[in-house]
Formats: C-alpha cells, sequence, structure tokens
C-alpha cells in the first residue's frame, strides 16, 4: 500500500517538517496552500484597493451610497454565523486530533450549516438591493462595493462544497494521509475567509455606513 493511502496519526501528523531527509505529504502540500493563499490575498487586497478609490462622495454619481442600504445589525448576524462557523470547524479538527470521526463529521456539519446561513443572508441582502434597483450597473462605488462582497461570498459557496468532499471522505475513506492533509488545508481556507470578512466588516460595511 502507497504511503498516500496508509492510516495516519492525526495528533502525531507534523503540519511543518523541519527536516529534509524526505518528503512530506501533509507539510508539502500544506506550505503549497498556503502560498496559493497568499495569492488569494492579494486578489482581495486588490479589490480592497479599488473599493478605497471608489468609495468617495464623487463615485455614486449623486446615487444610493452604503450610508443609504447597509445595515450593520443585518451584516452583524453574518459575521457572527461565518465565525461561529469556523469555531465548530476547530471543534472538529480537535476531535481529529483524538481520531475521533464521529466529531470531525459533527463540525464539519455544523460548520456547513452556519456557511450556508451566512450564504443565505448575502443571497437575500443581495436580492434586497436588486429590488430597489441597486446593481453594479448604479455607479462605481455600488460597483466596487458588490464585485467585493461578492467575490468573498463565492469563496465561502466553494468551502461548502469542499466541506461536503471532505465529509464524504472522511466517512469513506478514514483518516489517511491525502484526507488529513486535505482538512488541514481546508481549516486554512476557511480561517482566511473569516479574516478577510473582518475586513470587510469594518472598512466596508461600517465605514460605508458611518460615512
Amino acid at each position: 500500500m502507497s504511503s498516500h493511502a496508509s492510516n495516519v496519526d492525526p495528533k502525531t501528523a507534523e503540519l511543518w517538517d523541519k527536516s529534509h531527509y524526505q518528503h512530506d505529504v501533509i507539510s508539502t502540500r500544506t506550505f503549497g496552500y498556503f502560498m496559493y493563499q497568499l495569492s488569494d490575498g492579494m486578489l482581495f487586497a486588490t479589490l480592497f484597493a479599488a473599493y478605497g478609490v471608489l468609495s468617495y462622495q464623487h463615485s455614486y454619481f449623486g446615487g444610493p451610497t452604503p450610508a443609504d442600504f447597509v445595515k450593520p445589525w443585518y451584516t452583524f448576524a453574518q459575521t457572527m454565523a461565518l465565525f461561529l462557523s469556523v469555531l465548530a470547524y476547530g471543534l472538529g479538527m480537535n476531535a481529529l486530533k483524538h481520531k475521533n470521526k464521529s466529531g470531525v463529521i459533527n463540525g464539519l456539519l455544523a460548520a456547513f450549516v452556519l456557511g450556508v446561513l451566512f450564504l443565505a443572508l448575502d443571497i437575500h441582502d443581495m436580492t434586497h438591493l436588486a429590488s430597489l434597483g441597486i446593481t453594479v450597473a448604479t455607479s462605481g462605488g455600488v460597483s466596487a462595493f458588490i464585485v467585493l462582497t461578492q467575490v468573498h461570498a463565492t469563496h465561502i459557496f466553494f468551502g461548502l462544497i469542499w466541506i461536503l468532499v471532505m465529509m464524504a471522505q472522511v466517512l469513506s475513506k478514514g483518516f489517511t494521509t491525502e484526507v488529513v492533509g486535505r482538512l488541514l488545508t481546508l481549516r486554512m481556507f476557511w480561517h482566511l475567509q473569516a479574516i478577510i470578512w473582518v475586513f470587510v466588516y469594518v472598512f466596508v460595511y461600517l465605514w460605508g455606513y458611518m460615512s
């Protein structure tokens, strides 16, 4: 049986391999995915920069600004849903250290449900804005607002698909090297979405509302 399909003890698996005498699947792939996330961070940095440039009054051409349609209490509910989802995933990873399959599945399931709640609130918000005639064609400022928030929502959508895939793999394959490595990279991805959302909530929603 190859090392890719062999079982691994999640409690002793090293996230970063400090030695160079052998190839370690988990540490190598985790490092590679970390490098990808840096590029993803650059994407969001560009979107934040565009929003910063287009978030002044002249960019709205006298039309609605975030202060007219942003509801801080609504996005706070989204924030809590996403943070609780990250917490649930973290609890699932704690169960992974103890090779508790049911604990991992329950953590992933809770993270998925809370992530769906976050996405449902986002879709409802965008639908409401569209019903008011507020779309990417309204102005440059509104376009930057919608593109930034919806690129993040798109990441959440694919993250939810990834969670479902990992639930299926944990149930069917158990804690193999491949599965544990993917769970760790998914954890990195999910935490990154929460970090990015902090900036979205503070600099887009709260700042937009107060300005």
